[in-house]
């Protein structure tokens, strides 16, 4: 493979040393078949190309950019600053080749042209495009949510590896307009990276996870998840690795591509937290006083900030009494809110219900003798079950 590049590399120079000899002998041809007015209108031509370029660098900066940087968006903002990487130097080839159009020109010279223009095409949308993932990476490390150094590190990683691949595409694209024959460097490269990705798929695996979590956002930094039977504080994304800090304290050191593939819970992201719970009532309420208890209930919960009410109803019969089911909503994610909330639900109920003579019943197991034989039966508090 690499002798066929050096092959192609010198047959290609042999032919611009056979160019570079018969340089007078080109010379005499191109002034005799063209005259006068043709240079000048060619040299008019690449003048013209060359101003228009510039006008058109002038107008992408000065007029379009600032009108994309107004949206406020990272896409938009990068393409915006992509457009100062217009390089007229990069585009003169092109100017040249528009001239050199309305000359007779000798074959070879016309394809030399022709594929300088191209390549500079080529390299043009390569600044651009290089450009704009570096301000995209950037920009996206510098809003990100939670972003500190770590994270700066990994975008950063992602970019360079991405402008790799971007300049490696280019070079082949390049060398393939120019004339050599990248079928076999292609395949060789091919067969490289397979050998390579299947070394080092679960670090390539991880590196992509990475990617992926700073471009959807499942978490950030500072959220609290839960994967599987691990639960914590997110700590700091890594290229390969995400470390949780724990509730009890130590840090758990996660795989980025195992955190993809698994079902994770975000509180974090919580607008709202649903609170379901019940409560028996013993047996002996009486009837009036059970139909008060949702009311009962439901002012108690009301009586506090940030809820809002859904239902609260006599869901059936339990062993030991009546069974209540609540549902109500506390309008935060704030764990530490929901459960200052509840235990005041809690002592309001005891309060209300004490005032009211209602007794909760509570699971017991209640003994009684029936012809000299001990008998065994569950019960509620304060209900009769049987009698000697």
């Amino acid at each position: 493979m690499a002798g066929a590049v050096a092959a192609k590399a010198t047959q290609a120079a042999s032919s611009v040393w056979s160019l570079a000899g018969r340089g007078p002998l080109f010379s005499r041809r191109i002034l005799t078949e063209n005259e006068v007015g043709d240079f000048l209108f060619a040299g008019f031509i690449v003048v013209v190309a060359l101003v228009l370029f510039w006008l058109v660098r002038k107008v992408l900066v000065r007029w379009i950019a600032p009108r994309l940087r107004k949206r406020q968006k990272l896409g938009a903002t990068a393409i915006a600053e992509s457009f100062r990487a217009t390089s007229i130097f990069v585009l003169f080839p092109v100017a040249l080749y528009l001239g050199g159009n309305n000359l007779e020109l000798p074959a070879r010279l016309e394809t030399l042209l022709a594929v300088l223009a191209m390549a500079g095409i080529t390299l043009q949308v390569a600044l651009w495009a290089n450009r704009m993932l570096t301000v995209w990476f950037s920009l996206e490390a510098a809003h990100r949510p939670g972003a500190d150094a770590e994270t700066a590190t990994a975008l950063a990683v992602i970019g360079f590896i991405c402008r790799a691949f971007l300049w490696a595409f280019i070079v082949l694209l390049v060398m393939d307009q120019l004339g050599f024959n990248i079928s076999a460097l292609v395949a060789g490269l091919g067969i490289g990276g397979v050998a390579v990705a299947l070394a080092l798929q679960h670090i390539l695996g991880d590196i992509f996870a990475s990617l992926a979590i700073v471009l959807d956002k499942p978490f950030v930094v500072g959220d609290f998840i839960i994967v599987e039977d691990m639960l914590g504080n997110i700590e700091r994304v890594g290229i390969k690795t995400t470390r949780i800090r724990s509730l009890a304290g130590e840090q758990i050191v996660l795989s980025n591509d195992f955190l993809l593939k698994s079902k994770i819970r975000n509180y974090q992201k919580m607008q709202e937290r649903r609170v379901l719970f019940t409560f028996t009532v013993t047996y002996r309420t009486p009837k009036d006083k059970l139909a008060r208890i949702d009311q009962i209930v439901r002012d108690a919960i009301l009586a506090q900030d940030q809820v809002r009410m859904d239902r609260a109803h006599l869901l059936g019969f339990a062993n030991h009494g009546y069974l209540f089911e609540v549902v109500f909503f506390v309008l935060s994610g704030d764990y530490n809110l929901y459960m200052d909330i509840q235990q005041k639900v809690n002592l309001a109920m005891v309060e209300a219900f004490d005032a009211e003579g209602i007794g909760f019943a509570i699971p017991v197991q209640a003994v009684y003798h029936e012809g000299g034989v001990p008998m065994y039966a569950a019960g509620a508090a304060g209900s009769e079950v049987g009698r000697q």
